[in-house]
């Protein structure tokens, strides 16, 4: 009999700590990513120069040391100078529906210690030390009864390390930008008619639950034309007539 209490008592054990460490990624509406609601929203852009509440000029990213090359130029947030959503000078070469949270799971060898167990989808999104399994992850931004969805490109504002908020409970920290805890990009803003400074929810989502709209058109990141290249070249190969083997002589 004390055996089996013993071996009760850990699986009870095993139960709660395996509820504690998914806590923060399931909500009582049965999302796996909940809603962080009424959060300060800040617009930021690629090529922006630094300024006195954002110290960082972003021709890089937290992922990548040449944004603005990959990107394919500046991503200008006059909206006199904008069209559908991206620059009038060019087309853009990522998706111009980017954002950026205070989380950044690599370091200089690999990933952060804590990685692994606070990105609620570090072992499906791994691809080795090299990789980020944070960047191109999609979010739903909403405003009022409008939802955009961005691809997450950058750590901040001011922060990488805050995994405290960007996956679990906690609330932005004060900083300069009103405790700014979510940056959107020129696109987003004008989607969902943003002020510079705004309050907005978002949350995860799954690339399944990503509806089809301004987003999912541009971007050699973006996984709607990812995916729709591959299913061309899927395409191609099953109309390609079989081949008949040679006949022997």
């Amino acid at each position: 009999m004390k055996a089996i209490s013993i071996l009760s008592l850990g699986a009870l054990a095993a139960i709660i700590a395996g509820c504690l460490n998914t806590e923060h990624i399931a909500s009582a509406t049965g999302e796996r990513y909940p809603w962080k609601k009424n959060i300060v929203t800040t617009v930021f852009w690629i090529g922006e120069q630094p300024t006195r509440n954002n110290p960082t000029p972003n021709r890089r990213s937290s992922w990548d040391k040449d944004w603005s090359r990959s990107y394919g130029g500046f991503d200008d947030p006059n909206p006199a100078r904008r069209s559908n959503y991206i620059p009038v000078k060019f087309t853009p070469r990522q998706n111009p529906f980017y954002c950026a949270l205070p989380y950044n799971d690599k370091s200089v060898n690999g990933h952060r210690p804590e990685a692994p167990r606070v990105v609620p989808w570090f072992k499906e999104a791994y691809q080795g030390p090299g990789v980020s399994t944070c960047k191109d992850r999609w979010v739903a931004i909403r405003k009022g009864n409008r939802t955009a969805y961005a691809q997450w490109e950058d750590a901040g504002p001011f922060r990488t390390d805050y995994w405290q908020y960007v996956f679990g409970n906690e609330r932005p920290k004060p900083n300069l930008n009103r405790g700014a805890g979510l940056d959107v990009s020129p696109a987003v803003r004008d989607y969902l008619g943003l002020n510079e400074t705004d309050v907005t929810d978002w949350r995860f989502v799954e690339f399944s639950e990503v509806s089809r709209g301004p987003w999912s058109t541009l971007g050699e990141n973006n996984t709607f034309v990812i995916s729709n290249r591959k299913r061309g070249r899927e395409l191609a190969q099953a109309s390609k007539p079989a081949q008949n083997p040679a006949i022997p002589r």
